[in-house]
């Protein structure tokens, strides 16, 4: 299993606002970068939106971004998405066998050991903004264009 792709196509929504900021990004534009249907991009768009990460303004076409792309870190745009909630990256399976010491003592081994990793992948996303991906995907172009 792996986590939502809502996640990584909303950081590539942000990116296309970020790169696209003179030009109009409708959700067909951005569906076609994203090479999905454009209800997925509102649907995702609504999320960000509702977050107060992009600005959507009914009857207008395209959205922005209504924060700096610096102010954006890849931690607010995962909680943006809902990719999961709180201590809950990793599930723990439900009613092991009580009679035994492992499935006893199962979960509270583990659940700790989950918590810990969950809260060092976020702190790496805190650290990381729109902006510095919006940078690499510029750099990357720059270079498969030479």
């Amino acid at each position: 299993m792996n986590i939502s792709t809502r996640f990584a196509v909303a950081i590539h929504i942000l990116s296309v606002l970020e790169m696209n900021k003179t030009g109009v990004s409708t959700s067909e534009y951005i569906a076609e970068s994203v090479n999905t249907n454009p209800v997925v991009i509102r649907r995702i768009t609504g999320m960000l939106s509702k977050a107060g990460l992009v600005e959507v303004r009914p009857g207008v076409a395209g959205a922005k971004l209504k924060v700096e792309a610096e102010g954006i870190s890849l931690l607010d745009i995962y909680r943006a998405v809902h990719v999961v909630q709180e201590n809950n990256l990793f599930a723990v399976h439900e009613q092991p066998n009580e009679k035994c010491p492992v499935g006893k003592h199962i979960q509270d081994a583990v659940v700790p050991v989950f918590s810990l990793a969950q809260h060092a992948m976020e702190s790496v996303l805190s650290k990381v903004t729109l902006q510095d991906i919006v940078q690499s995907i510029a750099e990357q172009d720059c270079r498969t264009d030479t």
